[in-house]
């Protein structure tokens, strides 16, 4: 386990997806490696997710992060992904998004909710240690809240 995972028990649960139409997958297929060579528990999907069912498996698994990759335009989608969230009482849960992302969507991602982009090329240490830090803040969001 990693030291940024070495704190947390158990150990964070991360849900790896890729929603809408883009089917390139294995950018999020290297990173769920990574996240599980670290000591996390990944919940992986199959590409063409639609955004409801990200949501239910989210909470059937009580992830603590969510990260969605995209090759395409589909992060366009994360704003309804992150009211989905909310509205289903798991605005906790932290989101992290991957792939080519244009600076300008970037930007609006932030101001939606999500915590963090990675762009191709982003260091391994770099995503286990972001992803093992927002699970513990989703926990303890969810703790206080």
């Amino acid at each position: 386990m990693s030291d940024s995972t070495k704190s947390i028990s158990p150990p964070p649960r991360v849900l790896v997806t890729k929603i809408g139409l883009d089917g390139h997958d294995r950018g999020s297929r290297i990173v769920a490696a990574y996240l599980r060579d670290a000591g996390m528990e990944v919940i992986y999907t199959a590409p063409w997710q639609k955004i409801e069912a990200v949501v239910k498996l989210a909470v059937e698994e009580d992830v603590d992060v969510i990260g969605v990759s995209s090759l395409a335009t589909d992060h366009l989608l994360l704003p309804d992904l992150m009211a989905a969230l909310g509205e289903a009482g798991f605005g906790h849960v932290k989101v992290v998004a991957g792939g080519i992302i244009p600076d300008g969507d970037e930007a609006e991602l932030l101001r939606a909710g999500v915590s963090r982009v990675f762009h191709p090329g982003s260091p391994r240490e770099d995503i286990v240690a972001t992803v093992g830090d927002l699970a513990t803040q989703a926990r303890a969001a969810c703790a206080n809240g």
